[in-house]
């Protein structure tokens, strides 16, 4: 297991902003991590690429599933204490990284100067494909894109730094959704299943079935904490982090 100081992990990193590509994706894959850093003083904001308007299971919820979906997430936020949401309103099932949407993402890591980006995984799961919705794989490439080279480039994206956005070098980039081999940190969250649950439930619009979906993520997260090698009966989340500036990367293009 990767400890704390290796994965970059400061128990309160003063800012961080969360990427998702649809309504509820952050809060499957990291409401209690989120939930910690928020109880322990850290800014948390989020932003939302889709307007996850293709999502949900029931035909009544049509004419309103973006207003009904936002609500949700607003509501989830409340839960784990993050203080604002950003969103791109992408369409559902159509998210690319493309020039825009890595633009706006620049624009928006620029303006927040977190310390940990947090982002869903650019790699596909062959273990479990329901991780790699061709969004969420478009979310991880375009943040990635994003955080190297743009982010901290001051020649890219030359409107952002003649706006008042300069470039910024992000010490951490965490995603979570990844594949199994590619993860490295576990973040023990046992005293928060219950918030996490909460968060996950607020996006009543996604469960047809409330009661196999708590029980698939209570049985995920101690599975993570188990490879994870924490005390039997623990539960956690899984990341696979990566050093963007930090003292053990180089500098430079």
């Amino acid at each position: 297991m990767v400890e704390p100081e290796e994965a970059g992990a400061p128990l309160a990193p003063a800012r961080v902003l969360v990427f998702a590509a649809h309504p509820d994706d952050l809060d499957f894959g990291a409401a209690g991590t989120i939930a910690r850093w928020a109880a322990a003083g850290s800014d948390v904001s989020y932003c939302i690429m889709t307007d996850g308007d293709a999502g949900g299971f029931d035909e009544a919820h049509r004419p309103d599933i973006v207003a009904r979906r936002t609500a949700e997430q607003e509501e989830a936020a409340r839960i784990t204490g993050a203080r604002g949401i950003h969103y791109f309103h992408e369409r559902d099932g159509f998210l690319e990284p493309s020039y825009e949407v890595i633009g706006k993402t620049v624009e928006l890591i620029r303006r927040i100067r977190p310390e940990i980006v947090l982002a869903m995984h650019p790699e596909r799961a062959w273990d479990r494909i329901q991780k790699s919705h061709p969004d969420h794989l478009a979310c991880g490439e375009a943040v990635t894109r994003a955080v190297y080279p743009a982010v901290e480039n001051p020649y890219a994206y030359p409107e952002l730094a003649a706006g008042g956005l300069p470039a910024y070098k992000l010490p951490y980039l965490w995603f979570y959704g990844a594949p199994r081999e590619r993860e490295n940190h576990y973040v023990d969250v046992t005293d928060l299943v219950d918030v996490k649950i909460a968060a996950i439930r607020v996006h009543a619009s996604q469960h047809p079935d409330v009661t196999e979906m708590e029980s698939r993520v209570k049985a995920m997260m101690q599975e993570n904490a188990r490879r994870g090698g924490l005390p039997e009966g623990s539960s956690a989340e899984a990341f696979h982090v990566v050093g963007i500036n930090t003292p053990s990367t180089i500098a430079g293009f």
